[in-house]
């Protein structure tokens, strides 16, 4: 867990300068010593005209460490360090700086995601030896790129009205499509507060491997054994209140928790694509669930297994429930919008005859089996033009970014003592 949010839910103020001490020491610990005659002020890295300091290297290390960020390593440090003052060179040629209250909106929303104020979130990192302006730097330089970029490249990253049309796939044109991993993580009364607080720590992630490894770790759905990884979905098939905040995510992004019957379940963006053939869009969606007695245990879920392989489709499950109580068995046509939406997530992922068991009810004692039987298309407009011009927007943003920023590095003069 990230030590910031875990000092601000469980840990009394008294207590909190005795642990960050120890962080402290345990941090300083780990930094590599220096080489002779090199003080924390020396060069550790000399990038063009710039120099960056082995105290800044200790420094922006800490700083990850604390907050539980992934790629806190001192090569991956050096590499962002290095990265950062290209951005800076850069951003200089074309005058650009961040206003004070604009990094200062930055931090504020850092320490909203330890549930702390401003001011105790830099009393923590002060205690545990990290310095106000380590956060400033950080802050200021993701901001001040993020602006320059799009004031370089929004008139190239907008996109026409064709193109609109082809993603949302009218007019016989094409459609987008993301490529998603979630978590979800089962909830009962008793552990809803601990479900919450791990689901919070997971939204903060950064890195599709860390996301990957909380999918193993905590989620109950059949993609933990992939890490969480869902192959390519067109984005009309997920719920229509959930698309504008996949749409919404950058690569890498995490959703917040959301809430589901029974769970709470996080979606991180791996990618995000135009495609030629057309993507169509669902007025109605007809499926079916059976329920199974004894929820996710080993005997239900191998029968469940064996009922997978003896039917076919819908109607099949007809000739299942025969002879039982008819409350066993719900076929349910409805539009997207009304289907509950840790149903609609799941069949999002099947086609018709497709099966998810990772789904249950009645607190977890009884497990659905539930079936895909068909949707029902309709040209109707869930997604509004704005979301899907927005995350064509934001996806060409980044493209430039990284292309731009490959360039820096290519025609950079970078030694490394």
């Amino acid at each position: 867990m990230q030590l910031i949010s875990v000092f601000s839910r469980f840990i009394r103020p008294p207590q909190r300068r005795t642990i960050l001490s120890a962080v402290t020491a345990l941090l300083v610990a780990l930094v590599p010593p220096l080489a002779n005659g090199q003080s924390l002020f020396s060069p550790a890295v000399r990038v063009n005209q710039d120099v960056v300091t082995w105290y800044e290297l200790q420094q922006r290390q800490q700083f990850l460490d604390l907050l539980g960020i992934p790629g806190s390593s001192e090569a991956e440090v050096r590499q962002a360090l290095i990265d950062d003052r290209l951005r800076k060179q850069e951003m200089k040629k074309a005058g650009i700086e961040t206003a004070p209250e604009d990094v200062q909106v930055g931090i504020d929303e850092f320490a909203a995601r330890g549930r702390l104020s401003p001011e105790e979130f830099i009393k923590l990192l002060g205690d545990a030896g990290v310095d106000k302006e380590t956060v400033r730097d950080f802050v200021a330089n993701q901001m001040s790129w993020r602006d320059y970029i799009s004031a370089r490249f929004i008139s190239q990253a907008r996109p026409t009205d064709e193109e609109i049309d082809r993603a949302m796939g009218q007019a016989g044109g094409g459609g987008l499509q993301v490529l998603l991993s979630e978590v979800i993580i089962p909830v009962t009364p008793q552990t809803l507060a601990q479900a919450e607080a791990l689901a919070d720590e997971i939204a903060q992630l950064q890195t599709v491997d860390a996301f990957s490894s909380a999918a193993t770790q905590y989620s109950a759905a059949a993609t933990r054994e992939n890490g969480g990884r869902l192959d390519w979905l067109p984005i009309a098939n997920l719920p229509p209140a959930l698309q504008p905040v996949i749409l919404g995510l950058k690569n890498g992004e995490v959703t917040k928790p959301l809430s589901l019957p029974n769970a709470v379940a996080l979606f991180q963006m791996r990618g995000l694509r135009e495609v030629s053939t057309g993507t169509p869009r669902y007025s109605e969606i007809d499926y079916a669930v059976y329920y199974m007695a004894g929820g996710r245990s080993p005997e239900t879920l191998k029968a469940a297994a064996e009922l997978r392989e003896n039917v076919d489709g819908c109607e099949d499950l007809y000739g299942v429930a025969k002879g039982q109580p008819p409350e066993v068995l719900d076929r349910i046509s409805a539009k997207p919008s009304e289907i509950p939406q840790d149903v609609a997530v799941e069949l999002a992922k099947l086609d018709s005859g497709e099966v998810s068991t990772a789904l249950t009810r009645n607190n977890g004692q009884t497990l659905m089996f539930l079936m895909l039987c068909k949707r029902t298309r309709d040209l109707g407009e869930e997604t509004t033009r704005v979301d899907v011009a927005n995350a064509l927007t934001q996806q060409r943003l980044q493209a430039f970014s990284e292309s731009l920023l490959e360039q820096l590095r290519a025609d950079a003069t970078i030694i490394e003592p």
